[in-house]
This record gives C-alpha cells, structure tokens and sequence, in this order.
C-alpha cells in the first residue's frame, strides 16, 4: 500500500524547513547539556515504555519526562528524565518505583504520590502531568550524572 504523502506536504512551510536542514548542518548535533543548574517547565510526562531492543528485551514501563530550559545558553532545549521499572527484576523494581516517586513528589511539592499498580500509577501521572503543563509549573533542577554515566535530575526548587 503506498502512502500519501501530500497530506504531510500540506503541513509544512518548505521554505522554513530548508532554512532549518541549513542551520542544522551548520551546527551538526544537539549540543550536550553540561550539568548544571536550570530553570525548567515539564512539557510532557506519561507512564510509557522503554524501547523494545532486537533481542526481545526492553519495553518496561517508563516514566518519561520532557523538560524546557527557559533561560540562559540552553533555552528552549529539552532534558529527558526516563525512569524505567523491570517488573522481571525484583532486585530494582522497588527502588525504581522509589525513585519515580521520589521524582513525582518533587514536581507537586508532595507526598501524596504511591503506587498501587501500573494501572493506578499511569493515571495518577497523567493527573499530576495534567495540573503542572496547564497551570504551567517552573523548576529549578539539576542535572548532575550518576557514577556510571546516565543523566540525572533532582527538582531543587519549585517557583512561584
């Protein structure tokens, strides 16, 4: 079945998109973001899945967060944090599920976050993702890595 592809052709400004392929080349990939202090906005966040891998691995549930610097060298990039939870690996589901609350806690300035079940846990996300993007929360976090190498992110302060 072949796809359509002017109804993606309407979509776009042509003339924009190749002033942004020039610009892109020009500046080749993303910039790493050095670790540092930053203020954020959370422009998504879900209970979803890690990547499915080749070998049949992956797909764990995952907190996934998506955050906007709004200030200084950065603005307007993204920070990722992917909390995933191996439901098979009974050594770090627990403190998995620990370090996702302690995340979620964070962003509300609460304790009121628990999980049950990833039922429950999906739809207390989203209600929690649902009040800080409308109300359109602000965060002092950090981005530091662990002693192995992945980003991590610890909300400082939450601003007014």
């Amino acid at each position: 079945m072949a796809i359509n592809w002017d109804k993606f052709d309407k979509m776009v400004d042509f003339d924009g998109i190749q002033n942004k392929v020039e610009e892109a080349a020009e500046m080749g990939d993303f910039p790493e973001i050095p670790s540092g202090k930053y203020e954020v906005k959370v422009n998504s966040m879900e209970l979803g899945q890690s990547k499915k891998k080749d070998d049949g691995s992956g797909g764990d549930p995952m907190l996934k967060i998506t955050f906007e610097i709004l200030d200084g060298e950065f603005k307007g990039y993204k920070l990722f944090y992917n909390g995933v939870m191996q439901p098979g690996n009974e050594r770090a589901i627990g403190y998995q599920i620990h370090s996702n609350n302690e995340m979620l806690r964070s962003l509300i300035d609460s304790d009121d976050v628990s999980f049950k079940n990833f039922s429950q846990y999906a739809e207390e996300i989203d209600a929690i993702a649902e009040e800080i993007i409308e109300d359109g929360w602000e965060y002092i976090i950090e981005k530091s890595l662990t002693n192995t190498g992945y980003d991590k992110y610890e909300i400082l302060e939450v601003l007014d």
